[in-house]
């Protein structure tokens, strides 16, 4: 009998090592150009000793995954038109881990600094599924035992000058608002000492009087130990002609500096503050801190905490030079009361966890808010309200200063990859926003202004046409009744979409065969049915308009190099 069983357990100790390498593993990654963009549809081909090529396309984030993978060595080579192949050696897969590597797609241009760079804006990952902070930053992987180990960062990215020129154009909404003024946007980026990055950007418009003018600079550092400080100077002058506000041009100066560092390999924590300092009629000057921390409870689940004191500045997706250079999209938002600058002040905190199946990404949130001065939109002839209004030219708005919004509510994203160029995202949001009954008097709106609570429903479609590669965005967000606010005021997940029905697109332009670069037209419209609009009966008998989103129409081309 004690043979037998001592026979039995031989065989049960000489089958487990077989068995756990019969367990199938995961290679799965990012693949990203040197901006550090997802890039969908990229060919993904896996070569194995033992296991036939595997040929996969990543999504619209650049993510790639594939399963059922036997325990071995493998070689990892992608490709993409425009782009030259890069390719992983030696990339070791234990029986049931799963490995996540990032490749990184360098145009000939940035592999010899001779050529043109040829660049597609993709909308950035909302949501961040692996542990990073740039493109060179080493990536954790899994083992099987469940902790995690860094595979080793790409070779370095000493990336060329580029630059980047967008002239940009408005159309007037007859009275519905929407900037008819011209602008030029500009990015140049230079690649420092391989591992830093100095930028200047900036928009200057061609408004009535002098032209508005935003201009930033930044210059960002990655650590050897995955820390990525950055410190940036943001300069912006808006001029009010004197038919408006005599002498009255508003300066803002901000100084900000943030870092993100790793810990324990599977906490992400970014953090960091701006200053703010705005000249206008007088001086305010406020600090904006913000933070996260992201939990890393596996490759496809996060636990998220945020803190913001500004609101999101959601035009990653679309791209920064289709952003006006007006007060509608930059910072600080900020109005006046008594003829004396008076600062939006927010607290968000919020706590979300994101979790991906297959190509289903789902997201689930709580937050609060507090937001005092509360900074509102309206349209029309503001000048018998002078003293309470901030009037903005180049838009054809002005900002209104509102109560406190104080707010809790909730939020579920879902988001699904239909194809190769298509994808749909659902968000529900439930919380709080300010109203104020319809028709009512100038002199009665501030005791008018209330809070009320609304559900929020936005649907957004967004892809890439497979012949023509024209890049396309077009959302609807529906609301339970009147408000001023949105709900769901500081939503930056994959859901965020502007109030009503909106368009965006962005069309690739052959370039002319004497002249290197890339050439892009690209057209935006925003609440194209003018939704919204809550009537407001002036001191001078005139009738003012408070709107979440003005209708507007900007169009223009784009050129990088």
């Amino acid at each position: 009998m004690k043979t037998n069983k001592l026979r039995w357990l031989t065989i049960l100790l000489l089958a487990l090592p077989a068995w756990a390498a019969q367990k199938p593993g995961v290679i799965s990654g990012f693949v990203r150009n040197s901006a550090g963009s997802g890039q969908m549809g990229a060919l993904v081909e896996i070569f194995g000793a033992a296991t036939p090529t595997l040929e996969i396309f990543t999504d619209e984030h650049g993510f790639f995954s594939a399963k059922n993978l036997a325990a071995g060595s493998y070689r990892v080579r992608v490709t993409a038109a425009s782009f030259l192949p890069s390719f992983r050696e030696n990339v070791t897969l234990r029986a049931g881990a799963s490995q996540m590597v990032n490749l990184t797609l360098r145009t000939l241009f940035e592999a010899l600094q001779t050529l043109p760079r040829r660049t597609t804006q993709i909308e950035d990952d909302d949501w961040k599924w692996t542990l990073r902070s740039s493109c060179n930053r080493p990536i954790l992987r899994v083992v099987n035992n469940g902790s995690s180990a860094p595979v080793g960062p790409e070779e370095s990215d000493d990336r060329a000058l580029k630059a980047r020129v967008a002239f940009i154009a408005g159309s007037g909404a007859d009275g519905f608002s929407g900037s008819n003024d011209m602008s030029t946007a500009f990015s140049v980026e230079r690649s420092l000492f391989t591992s830093g990055v100095l930028s200047v950007n900036g928009d200057v418009g061609y408004g009535t009087g002098s032209p508005a003018t935003v201009v930033r600079a930044a210059y960002s550092h990655t650590m050897e130990n995955g820390s990525h400080p950055e410190v940036a100077l943001t300069i912006r002058r808006f001029a009010t002609p004197d038919n408006v506000m005599h002498n009255a041009a508003l300066q803002a100066l901000s100084l900000s500096a943030s870092d993100t560092i790793t810990l324990a390999d599977a906490l992400e924590l970014n953090f960091g503050s701006e200053i703010q300092t705005v000249q206008f009629m007088g001086r305010v000057t406020a600090a904006r801190p913000f933070g996260s921390a992201d939990l890393h409870l596996s490759p496809d689940t996060i636990v998220r905490y945020q803190y913001a004191t500004s609101e999101p500045n959601t035009r990653a997706q679309k791209g920064y030079d289709s952003a006006p250079a007006d007060l509608s999209e930059s910072g600080p938002r900020m109005s006046i009361s008594g003829w004396k600058p008076t600062l939006e002040r927010a607290h968000h905190h919020e706590v979300s966890v994101s979790h991906r199946i297959g190509d289903t990404n789902l997201q689930a949130a709580v937050f609060t808010d507090r937001i005092a001065n509360t900074a509102l939109t309206g349209i029309g002839d503001p000048s018998a309200e002078a003293g309470d209004v901030l009037p903005d030219v180049y838009s054809e708005t002005f900002t209104y200063g509102g109560r406190q919004l104080n707010t809790t509510g909730m939020r579920l994203v879902v988001q699904q990859k239909l194809n190769s160029a298509l994808t749909g995202t659902l968000d529900y949001a439930y919380g709080g926003v300010l109203t104020v009954p319809v028709n009512i008097a100038w002199q009665s709106l501030p005791a008018a202004l209330r809070n009320q609570r609304r559900h929020a429903l936005s649907v957004k479609m967004s892809g890439t046409a497979p012949l023509t590669k024209t890049r396309w965005i077009a959302s609807y967000k529906w609301a339970s009744g009147d408000s001023l606010t949105p709900v769901d005021m500081f939503n930056s997940s994959a859901g965020q979409a502007d109030p009503y029905l909106n368009f965006f697109m962005r069309q690739p332009i052959p370039g002319a065969g004497f002249m290197p670069g890339h050439f892009e037209a690209l057209i935006e419209v925003r609440n194209l049915l003018a939704q919204g609009y809550l009537p407001v009966f002036g001191e001078d008998g005139r009738t003012l308009y408070l709107v979440q989103s003005p209708r507007a129409i900007r169009g223009g081309v784009a050129f990088s190099f």
